[in-house]
């Protein structure tokens, strides 16, 4: 480990302040934007609930789309640094394009396209950070993921209020400044991160057992790529319907004061701020005494607490009568499904990081976000159903699906746990001069 690699912060790397730092800036102009989408489409361009719920589903997927092409951009052409920059400045563009209405589907489409190289190319640094053997690897996900959501917890209280009170243009110029203070942190904390290596390919008979090695890794992260698309279906809807819902079906009063629809969606990150640092020491103890939990066991329990967290909306709801309920009974909700969120989405980030193939971190990582990006078009079609169906009826649909995806990681699990061990066994040394060409340490992602 280099010099400047041993100096941390908070026990960290200093570089992983910087890139969750970047990426809670990111979050913040990103969450904004989404926070307002739905209301602003259907209160001031006066789209049906059916259209905007599509309209939503599909920036929201092709937002997660874009990621796969721009990591291969990242990973072939521009590198990750010049990724970040170059997509970031683009998605600050579409974010004040969005104060223009003629603009709207233009500003849509070019948040995107920057999103596209942005988002793969930053977290796919973090693994560069540490050693293979870094006990700190494993929980760093979990700390990026919290300052990132510092961002998502800022926007709704912040480009909300704006959009709200003072018209919807200020809240999406709020989200497009948030976007360009982290293009400012990223840049100047570029020293801190770690240098991209330009390796040579090396063409040799050793590769080949290597190449069926990365066979069998697309095929189990296909599996998780399956599970976590079904999941999205359900947990994407905390930014589609649940904001109708939360509308019409929550008595949000606290005395005389109404507690403003948007505030509601700064919980989530909220939580998973104040949950994580929890989360992470029973998670050490239990690693420490010898009962850690593997990863796609973590991710299958954590879809099992969002399938509750829904079928409580589903009770609530079937009990009401067509009464509203109390804010504390939503409240408890984000709670549940907070807690099941932290289980599984930065367990699956951290998974594809891990396992991605020499010189393919960026491509890898934005397989993850491809995920997410059909998971979108799922929630999406989902959200669809909303004005078809009971909200109970409803609600039983996402646990159920939250509950599927579960299912699938549990049965992923012993795979994934004999491959990842394979990666740790050293390797066989059989003394032959192709096996010599190829010396493991120098292999960067």
């Amino acid at each position: 480990m280099s010099a400047d690699a041993a100096k941390t912060w908070f026990g960290q790397p200093r570089g992983l302040t910087i890139l969750f730092l970047t990426n809670m800036w990111e979050l913040f102009s990103y969450y904004g934007m989404r926070t307002l989408l739905v209301y602003y489409m259907t209160k001031q361009l006066l789209f049906a609930q059916e259209k905007a719920s599509f309209v939503y589903g599909t920036y929201t997927a092709l937002a997660y789309f874009t990621p796969i092409l721009g990591g291969a951009v990242a990973d072939r052409w521009l590198g990750k640094r010049n990724a970040v920059v170059l997509g970031g400045s683009v998605m600050a563009l579409g974010h004040f394009l969005m104060a223009f209405e003629p603009m709207f589907y233009l500003a849509l489409a070019t948040i995107a396209l920057g999103n596209g190289l942005f988002l793969p190319s930053l977290p796919s640094q973090i693994n560069d950070l540490y050693e293979a053997d870094d006990p700190r690897r494993g929980r760093a996900y979990n700390v990026y993921y919290v300052g990132l959501n510092i961002g998502g917890f800022m926007a709704p209280l912040i480009c909300g209020t704006l959009g709200e009170v003072y018209g919807w243009h200020y809240g999406f110029g709020a989200a497009g400044i948030g976007m360009f203070a982290g293009l400012i942190v990223y840049v100047l904390g570029r020293d801190y991160l770690p240098r991209e290596e330009r390796t040579r390919v090396v063409r040799a008979p050793a590769l080949a057992g290597a190449r069926s090695g990365q066979r069998r890794v697309w095929a189990l992260l296909l599996g998780v790529g399956i599970a976590a698309t079904i999941f999205r279906g359900a947990y994407e809807q905390i930014g589609n319907t649940l904001p109708l819902w939360t509308d019409m079906g929550v008595d949000r009063a606290w005395g005389s004061v109404v507690i403003p629809m948007t505030w509601f969606q700064s919980l989530n990150p909220l939580l998973v701020i104040s949950m994580t640092p929890l989360l992470l020491l029973h998670w050490r103890r239990r690693a420490d005494a010898g009962r850690e939990t593997s990863p796609a066991r973590r991710m299958a329990i954590g879809a099992a607490i969002v399938a509750l967290a829904y079928l409580l909306l589903a009770t609530l709801d079937g009990s009401a009568g067509g009464e509203r309920v109390g804010w504390p009974w939503l409240l408890l909700f984000f709670v549940i499904l907070t807690l099941g969120e932290l289980y599984i989405l930065p367990t699956g980030l951290g998974l594809f990081a891990r396992l991605a193939p020499p010189r393919l971190g960026a491509t890898t990582v934005a397989a993850w976000f491809l995920a997410i990006f059909s998971g979108s078009l799922l929630a999406g079609a989902v959200g669809a159903l909303w004005s078809r169906t009971g909200h109970a009826g409803f609600f039983a649909l996402l646990s159920a699906l939250a509950l599927l995806a579960g299912c699938l990681l549990w049965m992923l699990d012993r795979p994934i746990r004999d491959l990842e061990s394979a990666r740790l066994a050293p390797p066989v040394q059989t003394g032959g001069p192709a096996d010599a060409s190829v010396p493991l340490q120098e292999v960067r992602r």
